[in-house]
C-alpha cells in the first residue's frame, strides 16, 4: 500500500488531496501547525484511523519540525511514495520589498524554498530504495518565468526558486524512478478550496475562459493524475490549472 505526505492536509487545498489520496486507496500522513480541530472532522468524514490516516503536528518553517514529521511518518507506515508539499506561508498584507521585516522575509523563504529542500532531504532517501517517487509542490501563475508580483516580493521570490528547484531535481531523481512537478492553482479562494467541481459550475465567472472558478477537487486531480505510476513521463513541468487564464494573459501580450 503506498504512503503520501500532505503538507497542510487536513483543511484547504490539502484537505481535497488527502480526500482524493484515501479513496485511491493510499495510507497517508498529513501536518498540522495548530487546528487539531480541521484534522478531528477530516478524520470523521472520513471515517478512518491512524492506520489509515497519520496526522503530526509540525510547522514547516522549522526544521526541527520538518524532521520529526518525516521520522514519524516513515516510521509508521514504512515508507515514502509521494510527497505533497501543500503548506506555505504567505502574507496578505500588501507590501513593498522595502517594507518587509527581515523576520518576514526568513518565513517567506524557509517556509516556502528552505523548507522543500528540508523535506527533499528526508525523502528521497527512501523514495531512492524503492526506486520509486512522487514529489509535488505548489507555485503561482507564471512561476516558471520568474515575473515580478508587485507587494509579493518575497513570496514570488521563494516560488519562482522553487520552480527552479523542483526542475533541478527532477533531472536530478529520474534515474531513480523519482519525478517532481509543480501545479499552479488558478483562482481559488475561500470555500471553493474545499468545493466540488460540480459545486463551481453551478457559479458562473466571467474572468475565467472555462466560465468557472477552479477548486480543490482540481488541483486533487491533476496531482492525482502526476502521482500515478504511468505518469513518468510528466517530470520537472509546472501545470497551470487555471481555467484558461494563463493562456488569456498570454495573448494580452501578443
Amino acid at each position: 500500500m503506498k504512503h503520501a505526505l500532505v503538507t497542510a492536509g487536513s483543511k484547504g487545498l490539502g484537505r481535497k488531496v488527502t480526500e482524493m489520496l484515501i479513496k485511491n486507496g493510499y495510507v497517508v500522513t498529513i501536518s498540522y501547525r495548530s487546528d487539531w480541530a480541521s484534522v478531528d472532522a477530516l478524520k470523521t468524514d472520513l471515517d478512518v484511523d491512524s492506520a489509515k490516516l497519520l496526522a503530526v503536528q509540525a510547522d514547516v518553517t522549522k526544521s526541527d519540525d520538518i524532521e520529526h514529521l518525516f521520522r514519524t511518518a516513515i516510521d509508521h507506515f514504512g515508507r515514502l511514495d509521494v510527497l505533497v508539499n501543500n503548506a506555505g506561508p504567505y502574507i496578505f498584507e500588501r507590501k513593498k520589498i522595502f517594507d518587509y521585516t527581515n523576520a518576514e522575509w526568513d518565513e517567506m523563504i524557509t517556509g516556502n524554498l528552505t523548507s522543500m529542500f528540508q523535506m527533499v532531504k528526508y525523502a528521497l532517501p527512501v523514495m531512492r530504495k524503492q526506486k520509486y517517487g512522487r514529489i509535488i509542490a505548489y507555485g503561482f501563475q507564471d512561476v516558471g518565468h520568474a515575473p515580478g508580483w508587485l507587494y509579493r516580493g518575497p513570496y514570488g521570490a521563494a516560488k519562482a526558486g522553487l520552480a527552479s528547484f523542483i526542475k533541478t531535481l527532477a533531472l536530478e531523481e529520474a534515474p531513480h524512478g523519482i519525478t517532481a512537478n509543480m501545479v499552479v492553482p488558478g483562482k481559488i479562494v475561500g470555500e471553493m478550496k474545499e468545493a466540488s467541481i460540480e459545486t463551481s459550475r453551478q457559479i458562473p465567472d466571467e474572468e475565467t475562459p472555462v466560465g468557472r472558478s477552479g477548486t480543490g477537487e482540481d488541483i486533487a486531480r491533476t496531482i492525482a493524475f502526476l502521482i500515478h505510476e504511468d505518469a513518468d513521463m510528466v517530470t520537472g513541468s509546472i501545470v497551470e490549472v487555471t481555467g484558461g487564464v494563463d493562456v488569456l494573459h498570454q495573448r494580452r501580450h501578443e
